[in-house]
């Protein structure tokens, strides 16, 4: 009886490090979310584990909330944040108008270190990845046709998190991921209001080249004055923006007869 109880022993703590294993992966967004996880026989491959413990590990993960599966297309990363967007607190952060200058603030913080870290960690790999979200941003200027805004502020989004991943700091990347809902909507605000402008479209493209250059360069001092002179520049230009609008309110009511 205490063989087989120290193999069951045995193969939970086997179990166990599966699951801590593909939880690494995870935290290193190696497996990011809604990514389905490799076929059973390549994990068994990869993690040179039984079928029998990667499945209990995957059962263990299941618990955890941290994977899902469904029937005929096997597991999935779960959305690790979808607590925190449903929150009434989440809600009323993205309900109102100043939030934004308040998260630009959080960016500017946040992505002014990832920068750094980014210049001084970037493997070659990085460097790959990071130029392929670079250049996919920049295709969107050479369409013959005028790109839909929310696939501007979406390529956006991916350069800026590209960058935050090359930090490998999984801590980093997880706390700007928790802010994706809130983070596009300030993207979409600086690519609705000042993309279609040419002078703003202009310097938004100088600063992305400026603080992609300096990740590349191993630059960590520019790479971090650039993120943040970005986030800087689009507060700056949203704030104009606001009072040209605010300006143009009261020159018509003034015109309409209202004072």
């Amino acid at each position: 009886m205490s063989g087989e109880s120290g193999g069951a022993q045995k193969g939970r703590r086997i179990a166990d490090q599966v699951a801590e294993r593909i939880e690494r992966l995870i935290v290193d967004g190696v497996l990011k979310k809604g990514q389905a996880l490799p076929s059973e026989r390549r994990l068994v491959e990869k993690l040179g584990c039984s079928r029998s413990a990667l499945r209990e590990g995957l059962r263990i993960l299941r618990g955890r909330g941290i994977i899902d599966t469904e029937q005929g297309r096997g597991s999935f990363v779960a959305d690790l944040n979808r607590a925190t967007d449903a929150s009434p607190l989440m809600h009323l952060f993205s309900s109102q108008s100043r939030t934004l200058y308040d998260l630009l603030e959080v960016r500017s913080l946040l992505e002014g270190e990832s920068a750094r870290l980014a210049a001084l960690r970037a493997t070659d790999a990085d460097l790959i990845l990071l130029k392929r979200r670079y250049e996919e941003m920049l295709a969107l200027d050479d369409e013959p046709q005028p790109s839909d805004p929310r696939e501007h502020a979406r390529r956006d989004h991916a350069f800026h998190l590209a960058i935050s991943e090359a930090s490998h700091n999984p801590i980093l990347v997880h706390t700007l991921q928790s802010l994706s809902e809130l983070m596009l909507s300030t993207v979409f605000a600086s690519v609705n209001n000042l993309y279609h402008r040419p002078l703003q479209k202009r310097q938004i493209d100088r600063q992305h080249a400026r603080l992609y250059n300096a990740v590349c360069e191993h630059q960590p001092s520019q790479a971090q004055r650039a993120a943040r002179d970005h986030i800087h520049s689009l507060r700056d230009s949203l704030k104009e923006i606001e009072q040209e609008e605010q300006r143009l309110v009261r020159a018509t009511m003034r015109l309409e007869g209202w004072n």
